[in-house]
């Protein structure tokens, strides 16, 4: 039975022989390097009430790391973290007027100052998942901290812009069901799509959009399938709609293949089977990538078109990759037995717990999805 029904989330770290010290003392220091280390943190507070997570990398806020963030502080019960990096969004992200007005602005310098004036869809996706679980959590206040009001609005903007004189375009294909790489695009981006969120969705948000939420995560579960290769089990990082690699080089290159987003899908993967475990195909994809891989770690040093052949393109991520593998453990049961599926899954897992959290200017994109594995695979990464 899923997380869902039960309400039980497993401990994969318990289960390959960590210890509740160990594990506890391990997501303390974690926590403390990510918002509070004052060399390797990604958390900044802002005047007397905002903060926000720098693209370490980039030098800029993203709503995917800003909402990130949002989640982390949600599942960690951190709420005065949480509320800064939402007035931060809402202050300086938000976008109240033209073609995006409901949206929220890709990416900001760190003083506000917009560099876009465009949506990431990931960004409005975590957005309003981690707004409801605080509404939840923590109850609802005033004004922007009405939370489950304000996650309610986010996706009524992502499913009726262009409706009833409102500019703009939505953020999901509403004949298809699948969530755009950015509104209007006519492709898609396979670590998008979070089944295990839109079945929330289809509880809390607004109730003419239920339905359509509902359908959502029917879709996307079966697109993933498709999108993952049969054999390695791989993704490219963006997708036609059939779940086909996209081979149109955009301006800022060739997005075909296995790189930085795709990592993703996988973690992704392994979050859904631990919170629904409905298997449309999908569930078995991270067993074939990590058998794909086999036993040396050098192989998350590569880049890959998804059937498995390497390509001169260095990586960006490893840290990221690694951490997003160990998640999709979730995808197998446990087993004592040496020559079963767990074991090849608990490698995956001793290989991230003995990997220290990246250092340096490429770290904001690693660390945050070594926080999200942590979390998962502690059993602390769950429905409220």
């Amino acid at each position: 039975m899923s997380a869902y029904q039960t309400k039980e989330y497993r401990n994969v770290l318990l289960e390959i022989g960590k210890s509740k010290e160990e594990i506890e003392a391990r997501l303390r220091k974690a926590w403390e390097t990510f918002f509070y280390d004052e060399n390797e943190r990604i958390y900044h507070e802002a005047g007397e009430d905002m903060g926000y997570l720098e693209d370490t990398g980039n030098f800029d806020a993203r709503t995917e790391g800003m909402s990130y963030g949002m989640m982390m502080c949600v599942q960690m019960d951190r709420k005065e973290e949480f509320d800064r990096i939402w007035k931060w969004a809402k202050t300086y992200m938000y976008m109240d007027s033209g073609e995006n007005e409901g949206y929220f602005a890709w990416s900001c310098k760190t003083d506000g100052t917009k560099n876009a004036y465009g949506p990431a869809p990931d960004g409005e996706e975590f957005f309003a998942m981690a707004l409801f679980f605080a509404s939840h959590r923590w109850g609802d206040g005033e004004g922007i901290f009405n939370y489950s009001h304000e996650a309610q609005e986010i996706l009524r903007a992502c499913l009726h812009k262009g409706e009833n004189g409102r500019p703009g375009t939505t953020m999901w294909n509403r004949e298809n069901g699948q969530i755009l790489f950015v509104p209007g695009s006519p492709f898609t981006d396979p670590s998008y799509h979070l089944p295990h969120f839109y079945e929330l969705f289809a509880e809390w948000a607004y109730e003419e959009d239920r339905t359509f939420f509902k359908r959502a995560a029917q879709v996307s579960r079966e697109y993933l399938a498709k999108a993952c290769h049969p054999v390695t089990g791989l993704n490219s990082e963006y997708a036609n709609f059939d779940g086909t690699p996209m081979t149109k080089k955009l301006p800022w290159g060739y997005f075909g293949s296995f790189f930085s987003d795709a990592y993703r899908t996988a973690a992704n993967i392994g979050l859904d089977a631990e919170w629904f475990g409905e298997d449309c195909g999908q569930l078995a994809v991270p067993l074939r990538m990590m058998k794909f891989f086999g036993t040396d770690l050098e192989a998350v040093r590569c880049s890959y078109t998804i059937d498995g052949k390497p390509i001169e393109r260095p990586v960006l991520h490893p840290l990221g990759l690694l951490s997003t593998m160990a998640q999709s453990a979730l995808t197998v049961p446990y087993s004592d037995d040496p020559d079963s599926d767990f074991a090849v899954a608990k490698q995956w897992v001793e290989w991230f717990w003995n990997q220290p959290m990246r250092k340096g200017g490429r770290r904001y994109y690693d660390n945050c999805l070594y926080m999200f594995a942590l979390l998962a695979l502690c059993g602390l990464y769950r429905i409220w």
